[in-house]
């Protein structure tokens, strides 16, 4: 296992209603997601996002929530079922070096990858999979940690997406991050 993975636990935290103060799922995916779509939650951890996007999308869309950890999986489910929105979400185990979304070639709308591309071994192998996944036309949104990722380095991810097909569409206003909307060519 990718050994600069959050651990578990740090979940707890970042599912914290807290958080909310700052990061506000449902004013940074507003123009995003949609009623019907079909959306990717990469790293979805205990559902932060995925639940949100799982009432806008309603029962005629559908979110794809991966982790890498079962037990960030197994708290989105509970949750999620606590939420009256287990319907729409489908939870997927991701691995190291593959996403696990081979079946999902363009067919979705929207994919999100909040605080976890710099826990990505290789981030060309996610934006190569996410852009196959991806309709054309449409976005990723990628948002990294300002403490935690430099300036440089994320334009460096967001350099190598562009070598994968994305083209840089705008650069969302979101607090304490760098970020990055970008559109399947």
């Amino acid at each position: 296992m990718n050994r600069r993975v959050c651990p578990w636990w740090v979940g707890y935290f970042l599912a914290s209603p807290f958080r909310r103060l700052a990061h506000k799922p449902e004013r940074i995916l507003a123009q995003y997601v949609d009623a019907s779509y079909r959306v990717l939650d990469i790293g979805c951890g205990m559902g932060f996002f995925s639940i949100p996007m799982a009432k806008t999308v309603g029962r005629s869309g559908r979110v794809y929530s991966l982790d890498l950890q079962e037990r960030m999986i197994e708290e989105l489910e509970r949750r999620a079922e606590k939420a009256g929105v287990r319907g729409s979400i489908e939870t997927r185990l991701c691995g190291d070096d593959s996403l696990g979304i081979d079946d999902l070639e363009g067919r979705l709308d929207f994919a999100l990858a909040f605080y976890v591309i710099h826990e990505m071994p290789d981030r060309g192998a996610l934006f190569a999979q996410v852009h196959r996944a991806l309709k054309r036309g449409r976005k990723l949104l990628v948002v990294e940690p300002n403490g935690h990722v430099s300036k440089r380095a994320f334009e460096e991810t967001i350099r190598e997406a562009t070598a994968y097909g994305f083209e840089v569409m705008e650069r969302p206003l979101v607090p304490r991050s760098r970020a990055c909307a970008l559109t399947k060519k």
